[in-house]
């Protein structure tokens, strides 16, 4: 897998996915966009792969969208705002393949996490933070709505509350507003010690079955938008297919045998 502005590090059943538009502090353009869209699916897609880290190489995680790519496009017209729209399919499209694929994933943020940034680790399952990073939710500030996916996935992580304040005001939140937010779990004093951090968390969800990861996060994704019972209906039927796996048998012997279970994702 080769990509232009990302990293790839694959050990241990972790996937390490390092923003790497170094220059351009990670702001979001159309081809960057579509390499994290890209990454994902083909992790998804990897039965090496248990879960993810998302973490940048820049001195901050995100600049938000890169918008003098954005500016590209006839805008004086129907057929030239509907042309630019289609055109921005990407950055729609990298938000949802990280919230579809079915491995878990962490996002390790520090420094800023603008716009289409918070757009992003919205769309993680777990967000971890150094002390120095600030999330923005930047669009109405430039005349624009967010349309990535935060307005419809960050309430269901922080409320609706917190969640309209960072789209009206547009304003910097600190590392421990998002803490007690809920957007976050954890802060740590530096990078160094939340890559540990994001290390650790990354092996102890690896170290699980890997098909009952994806399955438990299927469900997880699903019950969002429908009631308990519906949501119920799901991880019963995800259960009968886990009933006959071969995970299921091993941790069986393997707690039967007092040792850690060897699971295969089969």
């Amino acid at each position: 897998m080769s990509y232009k502005f990302l990293e790839l590090l694959l050990s241990e059943h972790i996937a390490t996915v390092t923003l790497a538009r170094v220059d351009a502090l990670n702001a979001l353009s159309l081809e960057f966009a579509a390499e994290i869209a890209r990454v994902f699916g083909d992790l998804g897609k990897n039965d090496d792969v248990r879960s993810i880290i998302l973490r940048s190489k820049a001195r901050i995680f995100c600049a938000g969208l890169d918008l003098k790519d954005a500016a590209g496009g006839d805008h004086g017209s129907a057929k030239g705002i509907l042309d630019t729209v289609k055109k921005s399919q990407p950055l729609f499209d990298c938000c949802n393949a990280i919230e579809d694929c079915p491995k878990p994933v962490i996002a390790a943020v520090h420094g800023k996490c603008i716009g289409g940034g918070l757009d992003m680790i919205s769309a993680c399952d777990i967000r971890l933070c150094t002390e120095d990073a600030v999330f923005c939710l930047k669009e109405a500030n430039i005349g624009l709505v967010a349309d990535m996916g935060v307005l419809q996935r960050l309430p269901l992580i922080v409320g609706q509350g917190f969640a309209r304040e960072m789209a009206y005001t547009a304003g910097n939140y600190s590392a421990r507003e998002a803490e007690k937010m809920g957007l976050v779990n954890n802060v740590y004093a530096d990078q160094s010690a939340l890559t540990a951090a994001a290390k650790k968390l990354a092996a102890q969800i690896a170290a699980n079955a890997p098909l009952a990861l994806q399955c438990t996060k299927e469900v997880l994704n699903h019950s969002r938008y429908v009631n308990v019972h519906e949501g119920m209906a799901l991880a019963i039927q995800k259960n009968t297919i886990l009933l006959m796996s071969d995970d299921l048998k091993e941790a069986i012997i393997a707690f039967l045998e007092k040792r850690p279970a060897d699971f295969k994702g089969k």
